[in-house]
């Protein structure tokens, strides 16, 4: 039998005098043969890595943010906001004590989900949060932070107003349950209304766009029957992706995926065209071996399918992606952005365009809240270790290449809101909620303890290592 070496034989040059070359170097002309194999092959193996980390972008500034020479694992973040409970803030001490008498406010029951930050020249940032209605008792469900100090913490105040709250659902121009906004370049913000309380469906799912500068409404897409599931839908996540960003867009052409985890599902939203699909297979669903979240020793059991969402940005040379991943699950997902905006793919229920569906790794733990850098490092808040990691998309998908940016196992309990915000300098900033969500499933909320936490660092000192 043939060895490998017999079998693959190195071409052969007639130009080649063997007789000469056997007796320059001593060498048997097999012998010979067989170390020309071997380098013609080496010159392929290299060409082919070289090839690679073309592919992947090598070469680039991100290379250097495996070298971190002055990296803590226990990096102090800036500390923007802290409580030990919220404080809400009424028009008036009449609407507090009738919301208390009411039940529509349970000082215990609210949970803050998500922050966003709304920057105007010459103006401290103001800083939203938002306190979907899991259940009763939550009085206005999208706030921003004030300069008035409370025993628990900073008070916030209802945006836009009380108004478009206090119907809890009776009222459908208002608003009845936000997990999560985005602001964008033009000071839109994109609030998701998932529309429903306790799974009660009070009114459609809706998305509503804000001018902050002004609290009027400048656009507003109801969800036609088909994008939702009555008693079962909760829109969580919406990841706006704009063609005409500012300075010198309007933010009018715009893509929007909202997250539908326990619908196992997601709604791509086409702005230009006011029209919806709904995009739902294996890849949007859970894992059941996922389904038990344990953070710091507490687990909850949830079973939640599609969470969030990051595109690959503009300016990068590459094919852009849209990134997506379920709550109760490790595989990090990725679809072409031409196929997941085309709906002429979409109408096959279930088995639709799976064939471009690319399954990017698996990471063995649940990741929740992602955002994205300009430059292209994806960023998600892990469950264990408790921390920040970092991930450049022009590189596989593995652990090596997952990057530990920030890991506290105190203060960064459960990132639910994460964002990349650019400045008015225009430097990145990455502003991150945590709020201790395995308490609050479990019951056991600590409220003489620091449970929710705002805080921020930027892009560059996160990611390099350097003090924030």
């Amino acid at each position: 039998m043939q060895s490998v070496a017999e079998q693959v034989k190195a071409p052969t040059d007639p130009q080649r005098n063997t007789n000469f070359k056997s007796e320059m170097y001593k060498i048997n002309p097999f012998v010979y043969d067989s170390l020309y194999s071997s380098w013609f092959y080496l010159i392929l193996l290299l060409i082919a890595i070289h090839d690679s980390q073309s592919a992947y972008g090598r070469g680039n500034q991100w290379s250097q943010y495996t070298q971190r020479p002055n990296f803590s694992r226990y990096k102090e973040l800036k500390k923007v906001y802290e409580a030990k409970n919220l404080e809400f803030g009424f028009p008036s001490e009449e609407d507090r004590q009738k919301a208390l008498r009411k039940e529509l406010y349970i000082p215990d029951n609210p949970l803050p989900i998500d922050v966003d930050v709304y920057h105007q020249r010459g103006e401290q940032p103001k800083i939203f949060v938002t306190i979907p209605r899991f259940g009763q008792g939550v009085p206005y469900s999208l706030a921003y932070l004030t300069n008035v100090v409370r025993p628990n913490g900073t008070e916030l105040q209802p945006y836009p107003s009380y108004d478009w709250h206090k119907t809890h659902g009776d009222d459908c121009d208002g608003l009845t349950s936000v997990y999560r906004i985005q602001i964008d370049s033009c000071g839109k913000m994109w609030i998701l209304d998932s529309g429903e309380i306790e799974f009660k469906q009070h009114c459609a799912p809706q998305l509503v766009v804000l001018d902050v500068a002004t609290s009027k409404v400048v656009h507003r897409y109801r969800f036609p029957k088909g994008m939702f599931k009555p008693t079962i839908s909760r829109f969580v996540t919406p990841y706006v992706d704009i063609a005409d960003p500012a300075p010198k867009g309007a933010c009018e052409e715009a893509f929007v995926y909202m997250a539908d985890p326990t619908g196992t599902g997601f709604v791509v939203y086409d702005m230009q065209h006011e029209r919806s699909w709904r995009v739902e297979n294996k890849y949007t669903f859970p894992d059941p071996d996922f389904g038990t979240h344990t953070i710091a020793g507490e687990s909850f059991e949830l079973l939640d399918g599609t969470f969030g969402f990051a595109v690959t940005p503009r300016g990068l040379g590459l094919r852009r992606m849209l990134y997506l991943h379920s709550l109760s699950n490790d595989a990090q997902v990725a679809i072409p952005l031409d196929i997941v905006n085309d709906p002429t793919y979409w109408k096959s229920g279930i088995n639709s365009a799976l064939e471009h569906f690319v399954l990017l790794g698996k990471r063995g733990i649940q990741c929740a809240a992602p955002a994205m850098t300009a430059q292209g490092m994806f960023l998600c808040g892990h469950l264990e270790p408790i921390g920040l990691f970092g991930w450049d998309i022009r590189t596989p998908y593995t652990h090596q290449n997952r990057l530990l940016l920030a890991e506290n196992p105190t203060t960064l309990q459960f990132i639910s809101g994460l964002k990349v915000i650019r400045n008015l300098e225009g430097k990145e900033e990455v502003w991150m909620l945590s709020n201790r969500l395995q308490k609050g499933f479990s019951g056991t909320m600590n409220y003489d303890e620091i449970n929710y936490r705002i805080a921020k660092c930027g892009v560059d000192e996160l990611v390099f290592g350097r003090p924030c």
